[in-house]
């Protein structure tokens, strides 16, 4: 069973910090990529940054120059460093593993960004 379970979530001042991390186990060879989605309330869930298995980096708009995505293969943890995080962050974050081009989805962490 593939399990990705997510931590470091919280409340935070606006351009305050926050490091998410998401560990993966189970069946999840090859790992084709693996990201961060987040879901703000009364909008879809969206892309946030994605790392893939040749180490290539992709971030929305939105967030690039702020959060830095990362991993590490032996543990198979993913990070997402966020930075000068504004009240636009508050959302719910997701981690992504695409494992033999299969989706896996954690729970969600909560992200909330006071003014």
């Amino acid at each position: 069973q593939v399990r990705l379970v997510e931590s470091g979530g919280g409340l935070v001042q606006a351009g305050g910090s926050l490091r998410l991390s998401c560990a993966a186990s189970g069946r999840i060879f090859p790992i084709n990529s693996m990201g961060w989605y987040r879901q703000a309330p009364g909008k879809q869930r969206g892309l946030v940054a994605t790392i893939t298995s040749g180490n290539s980096t992709n971030y929305a708009g939105s967030v690039k120059g702020r959060f830095t995505i990362s991993r590490v293969n032996a543990n198979k943890t993913l990070y997402l460093q966020m930075n000068s995080l504004k009240p636009e962050d508050t959302a719910i974050y997701y981690c992504n593993v695409v494992s033999n081009w299969v989706h896996y989805w954690g729970q969600g962490t909560q992200v909330t960004v006071s003014s």
